[in-house]
């Protein structure tokens, strides 16, 4: 079985933002890079995902400089650097492309954001027939406002109601350190 971690909107983007201070998983850096270091001595193919909004003036506006990794990521050479529109990374990259001619038959997902990109990710892949695991320590997401009423979901809601909508169904929830630990066939 061929394995790729899939690094999701890990970018400069989301420290312009006041949220930034609200970050679920202050270590989301240290935790993604020991994800990637843990794929790369496994043979495992390591794809990193920007997102961008070019012409939004926002801080995914790629105008604006900050569409790059964070600080303590490195893309080793061979690693692609897709860049998407959508919240999904399939959708608007070559990532479905490059998967099958790695003959790439499970992915790990990383990242930021939790219920947003990364989950909506892993979504599409599972549809797609991919197995998905789903390294929830090595994502970070905010407090979300819900628009029409004000209520305020907290990360630790937003994280559970992700693992509870993904697991068994869409992902297997995994833990850092079991990130590229198969599941034992019964």
């Amino acid at each position: 079985m061929s394995t790729a971690l899939i690094v999701i909107d890990m970018q400069e983007s989301f420290r312009l933002s006041p949220s930034w201070a609200q970050v679920s998983n202050p270590a989301i850096v240290a935790d993604v890079a020991t994800l990637v270091d843990a794929a790369r001595e496994a043979g495992h193919q390591v794809i990193w995902v920007l997102h961008a909004a070019p012409g939004s003036g926002s801080a995914f506006d790629p105008a604006r400089g900050a569409v790059r990794l964070l600080d303590g990521l490195t893309v080793a050479p061979g690693e692609p650097v897709l860049t998407k529109t959508s919240r999904n990374a399939f959708t608007t990259t070559s990532l479905g492309q490059l998967l099958t001619s790695a003959r790439v038959s499970r992915v790990v997902i990383a990242g930021i954001q939790t219920e947003q990109c990364c989950e909506t990710t892993a979504r599409v892949a599972a549809d797609l027939g991919y197995e998905v695991d789903f390294v929830t320590e090595a994502t970070a997401t905010f407090p979300i406002v819900r628009p029409d009423t004000g209520e305020v979901l907290g990360v630790d809601q937003v994280i559970e109601r992700t693992e509870f909508a993904l697991a068994g169904r869409f992902a297997r929830i995994v833990r850092l350190a079991d990130a590229f630990v198969l599941p034992e066939v019964a």
